[in-house]
């Protein structure tokens, strides 16, 4: 979900996300993915919009206010875990 978010910070269309999360290092699979889109969308996370302009329309989408809020706010979790295992580690 996270790096859905993040990635959509520019509109994107689902086939163009799923290449770009797995050239990112997420294999992520069609199956879990446009799901996983519709719910961002209906919790207000995400907004689209249809492209009807070529051949075949597409739905773009795009992370809301409220998705970059909390992509915002779980970075910062991610990154203060990283910082607690670290020190856990003895790796600085």
């Amino acid at each position: 979900m996270l790096a859905c978010l993040l990635v959509l910070k520019a509109p994107n269309y689902g086939y163009a996300l799923l290449d770009q999360l797995e050239r990112s290092g997420f294999a992520v699979d069609a199956n879990i993915l446009y799901p996983l889109l519709r719910r961002l969308e209906k919790q207000g996370l995400l907004i689209s919009d249809w492209n009807t302009d070529e051949a075949r329309p597409r739905k773009f989408y795009q992370v809301s206010k409220t998705g970059t809020t909390l992509a915002d706010a779980l970075c910062d979790d991610w990154n203060d875990l990283d910082s607690s295992l670290r020190t856990l580690k003895g790796v600085s």
